[in-house]
């Protein structure tokens, strides 16, 4: 099979430094995973999507009812991944100063001279919990959304970097709509994954009240850091992946537009929009990290279909006709993965 090109001939590495590299990722990813599993139970299909966004240096978007654990899971991947973790309480009332930051006057107190100093705010952290996203205002959210696009913030008309790793979980409660601000189709794009956390299993119930209604707490240990997380964002990028299936890839996305000639009857029925091209550019990056994360140095179809519902989920506008049927995204994606099987190999 032909492989798109991956890599530029600088980043091109002899095959003993290539596995020595990849074995690394494996042994740091299984590592994450046995952390998280000390403080976490259950929500495995979770814990993966969060891990291949971070790999690819993408953002999620957590949507899950409250005390569904989703502070605790962010922040918990920070300590593990020794990284510098800030959280923000979105509300009605935040101002984009409170997450960029502000300048303030200061005096010297030899000479009385003042200047203006920046004072960084929460945003200039290597993970972000931006808690309840859709409850602030859309001024406020862009602020939040230009760092994310960036890597960078302006603030009286200076810009200021943000050091990557720079990683952001924004959250939303999907059953309290009064109040909130819901994000625009734009907005959304800029997620790589929209993440489901739904309720445990009534066994894991029991874990979690074993876990943490005794003395005796779990505490999860760091197992890697900034410069090594760059490292394997790298990494990622240089997984091969056949022609084959990066063309199932753009395939599948294309379907999801009403638009195209390709696109079955049923999505003419019932989506406005469909997905852009970014859409098909996340799912070949992030099967390459899914693949390395399972072991493998090469992408399958099977990594493209496990990825279409997170990945596609926000990205797919249904029309009245779906309202009026009662059928949400993932239905929609559901039926067109069992109308585009994988290619053979």
């Amino acid at each position: 099979m032909s492989t798109l090109p991956i890599q530029s001939p600088s980043q091109t590495l002899d095959t003993g430094e290539l596995k020595e590299r990849v074995a690394r990722f494996q042994r740091i990813r299984d590592d994450i995973v046995t952390q998280v599993r000390r403080v976490i139970v259950g929500q495995n299909e979770v814990i993966e999507q969060v891990l291949i966004a971070l790999f690819v240096g993408g953002h999620c978007l957590i949507t899950g009812l409250p005390g569904t654990a989703k502070t605790l899971l962010v922040r918990t991947l920070a300590t593990i991944l020794g990284l510098d973790f800030r959280r923000i309480q979105f509300t009605p009332d935040l101002m984009p100063s409170d997450i960029t930051g502000t300048d303030i006057i200061e005096e010297d107190p030899t000479t009385g001279r003042r200047t203006w100093t920046f004072v960084p705010g929460p945003i200039f952290a290597n993970v972000l919990l931006a808690d309840e996203i859709n409850r602030t205002p859309p001024k406020t959210q862009s602020a939040l959304l230009e760092a994310m696009q960036e890597l960078s913030c302006t603030v009286r008309g200076n810009h200021y970097k943000i050091r990557p790793p720079f990683f952001v979980l924004a959250t939303q409660n999907p059953i309290e709509l009064e109040g909130t601000y819901p994000l625009p189709e734009a907005q959304l794009d800029r997620f790589i994954f929209n993440v489901l956390l739904d309720y445990l299993s009534a066994d894991d119930e029991i874990k979690v009240l074993d876990l943490t209604t005794t003395t005796h707490l779990s505490q999860a240990d760091a197992v890697t850091n900034a410069e090594e997380i760059l490292e394997f964002q790298r990494l990622v990028r240089m997984v091969p992946i056949a022609d084959t299936v990066a063309r199932y890839a753009v395939a599948f996305v294309r379907a999801t537009r009403s638009t195209d000639e390709s696109s079955p009857d049923f999505i003419r029925k019932y989506v406005n929009f469909g997905a852009s091209v970014r859409a098909a550019q996340n799912l070949v990056l992030c099967a390459k990290a899914r693949a390395l994360m399972q072991h493998r140095y090469h992408v399958s179809p099977e990594d493209i279909r496990a990825l279409v519902r997170p990945i596609l989920r926000h990205r797919i506008l249904l029309n009245f006709q779906a309202e009026s049927d009662k059928l949400t995204q993932d239905d929609i994606l559901k039926k067109l993965l069992d109308t585009m099987p994988a290619p053979k190999d």
